[in-house]
């Protein structure tokens, strides 16, 4: 599947497998680094019931608990492929817990577009905007210095980092081995980046993520992150409010053009926030030997 796609070759690769069941952890592990996306995923549809069904997520190093594309991606293939009809919602029991996924439906039956609905944010530290701009071999001119830096968690954690402009976005090269140092004492792996100038005129942030503990070194769409994202925009009044609709871009600076679709609002410390973009399916296949 390619995930927060609008065209097909576009967006997040994604790979999954509907007989869970049949693979130990370390095969499930040795698939995911085979197929080398950022995430592949293994349906159990055994241990499934009605429209909930137990889902894993493995990236090519380690599994985890929770990650944006892949639960669109694999919610996509379940209405496709296990379910009959057209549910309007479709809930992955995670390892983060259970996240619904509702569908919408073209004139044509199919599925139009798919939008999750992620788990409380929780924030974690501030991180010195002196060492991110070394991660990130940046000026320290080029971090918006009227929000933090700071670690947010929908699931997966990731370090916000918001800049200026997109030129500060496209010139970002990571230094692993002062990511590896920074990380160490954070629960957040991997970097999200954003600016709020854009390549197309109809979206509101352009982004990026680096996340090479995972064996990723740059993801052409987070879902995971971005709802991290929202909720680091509702906290922080970044548009000046407290609801949220809008697009963000990512990918673009690696050719996998993404589309992610960001709503949500904020009373207190209650979030809502809900992540969607369209999949696209490319291909199918059988696994030799099993």
């Amino acid at each position: 599947m390619d995930v927060f796609a609008e065209e097909k070759y576009a967006g997040n690769q994604l790979a999954v497998f509907t007989e869970g069941h049949l693979f130990s952890d370390e095969e499930m592990q040795l698939l995911a680094k085979e197929m080398n996306y950022s995430e592949t995923t293994f349906i159990f549809p055994e241990e499934s019931s009605g429209n909930t069904f137990k889902v894993r997520i493995f990236t090519p190093e380690k599994e985890v608990p929770f990650a944006g594309h892949p639960t669109l991606g694999t919610a996509y293939i379940i209405q496709r492929e296990l379910l009959q009809g057209k549910p309007e919602e479709i809930i992955l029991d995670l390892q983060v817990g259970k996240i619904p996924v509702t569908l919408t439906y073209g004139p044509d039956g199919k599925v139009e577009g798919l939008t999750m609905r992620q788990v409380n944010p929780t924030f974690g530290q501030v991180v010195e905007k002196e060492a991110i701009a070394q991660v990130l071999s940046l000026e320290l001119t080029e971090i918006d210095e009227r929000y933090p830096v700071q670690e947010v968690s929908t699931g997966l954690p990731f370090l916000i980092v918001p800049l200026k402009q997109l030129a500060a976005v496209q010139k970002a090269k990571v230094n692993v081995e002062a990511l590896m140092k920074l990380t160490e004492a954070l629960e957040a792996k991997a970097v999200f980046i954003f600016s709020p100038e854009t390549y197309e005129t109809g979206n509101q942030l352009n982004s990026r993520m680096f996340g090479h503990c995972y064996g990723i070194v740059e993801d052409p769409a987070t879902g995971s992150a971005n709802g991290c994202l929202a909720g680091y925009l509702l906290k922080y009044g970044y548009f000046g409010e407290g609801s949220l609709n809008i697009k963000v871009e990512q990918g673009y600076e690696i050719g996998r053009k993404s589309l992610l679709y960001l709503s949500g609002f904020r009373e207190g410390e209650e979030y809502r926030i809900l992540v969607g973009g369209q999949v696209q399916a490319v291909a199918k296949g059988e696994l030799l030997g099993k």
